[in-house]
C-alpha cells in the first residue's frame, strides 16, 4: 500500500510541483520527505509524517535539516519495553 502514497508524490512532483519554484526552507525538500516518510514507515505513519512536515513548512519556520528517520514521533527509545522480547 505504501506504493500508492509513493505514487502520489511522484504525481504531484511532475504536475503541480513541476509549476511552482522551489523555494522549501528545509532540507531534504517536503516532497523528499514525504518519498522517505512514505519507504520508513509505509503509508500511514509516513502520510501523518509528511503531513506533519507540511504544517511545519510556512513563512515563521526557521527552516534547516529535517529527514524522516530523525524525527520523533513513531520512535520508541531503547530499553522503553515496547515491542521488546522478553
Amino acid at each position: 500500500m505504501k506504493y500508492v502514497g509513493i505514487a502520489g508524490v511522484y504525481a504531484y512532483r511532475y504536475t503541480l510541483g513541476a509549476l511552482f519554484p522551489a523555494t522549501c526552507k528545509y532540507h531534504p525538500s517536503c516532497s523528499q520527505y514525504a518519498l522517505d516518510a512514505l519507504r520508513r514507515y509505509g503509508l500511514v505513519r509516513g502520510t501523518i509524517l509528511a503531513g506533519w512536515r507540511l504544517l511545519r513548512c510556512n513563512p515563521w519556520s526557521h527552516g534547516g535539516v529535517d529527514r524522516a528517520e530523525d524525527q520523533k514521533l513513531f520512535h520508541h527509545p531503547r530499553g522503553s519495553g515496547i515491542g521488546e522480547r522478553p
